[in-house]
């Protein structure tokens, strides 16, 4: 269960957060969502595919933390073990919120989830003792300010990558050392024969946006496929 409510400095000042990570916090999950602008940071670490989003049946991007549902294997007894996090899990238990008041413009403000195992009145303090944000919750704001960029970005990315036919469904069978086979189902990934098909308009057009970055950052994660099977295959041993 979740309860998001709109984060201020009276209701919750002595509100901290555990930084942790851990299954027992949430960090079970097989994949998270992310968004071209993230790419370049995410492709060093992580496979990026995509998936169909089952309510618009648009496209989004996920980064690929398991083989399995429920499995993150980058979860170590000693917490994450990458240099990097991504977004969406760095910035819980904390959510993007919009709020609008008569003749202005909507603006996007801090939501926390009080239900989350992260919250506790021990960890990382969200507001300083005179009320003003900690550089901890400054952090987050950042993130978050950057996720609604991306966010807002992607619809035009996905429709201009979909446009030139550049997403195709993949299913991968992986066997693995002790004999069990796992099946990667309901992904897309880039085809690189027609990207790198592409003509001088279409790559032109592509570039213009700062899309084709991304679009080549995507296909350079999915050499870290084989990393993450490496990573199962030794919780196996």
């Amino acid at each position: 269960m979740t309860q998001h409510v709109l984060l201020n400095n009276v209701d919750h000042r002595d509100l901290r957060i555990i930084t942790d990570r851990s299954a027992a916090l949430g960090d079970a999950i097989m994949s998270c969502l992310t968004f071209p602008l993230e790419f370049r940071d995410l492709q060093a670490h992580y496979p990026i595919l995509f998936q169909k989003d089952p309510n618009s049946g648009s496209f989004q991007a996920v980064a690929l933390l398991g083989l399995s549902q429920g499995e993150n294997l980058f979860l170590t007894d000693a917490g994450w073990d990458a240099h990097y996090v991504p977004m969406v899990v760095e910035m819980q238990p904390f959510a993007i919120g919009m709020q609008q008041r008569p003749g202005e413009e909507p603006q996007t403000v801090v939501h926390v989830d009080i239900d989350s195992p992260r919250v506790s009145t021990k960890g990382q303090p969200v507001f300083l003792p005179q009320g003003g944000s900690t550089d901890f919750l400054e952090k987050i704001a950042a993130i978050m300010d950057r996720l609604h960029t991306g966010a807002s970005m992607s619809g035009d990315f996905y429709s201009m990558v979909d446009g030139y036919g550049l997403l195709e469904p993949m299913a991968v069978e992986i066997d693995l050392k002790d004999g069990s086979t796992n099946r990667l189902v309901g992904f897309h990934a880039i085809n690189e024969e027609k990207l790198y098909g592409l003509d001088g308009e279409a790559l032109g057009a592509l570039n213009e946006k700062g899309y084709l970055q991304p679009l080549y950052m995507a296909v350079a994660s999915l050499s870290k496929l084989r990393d993450l099977i490496e990573r199962k295959n030794r919780t196996l041993a």
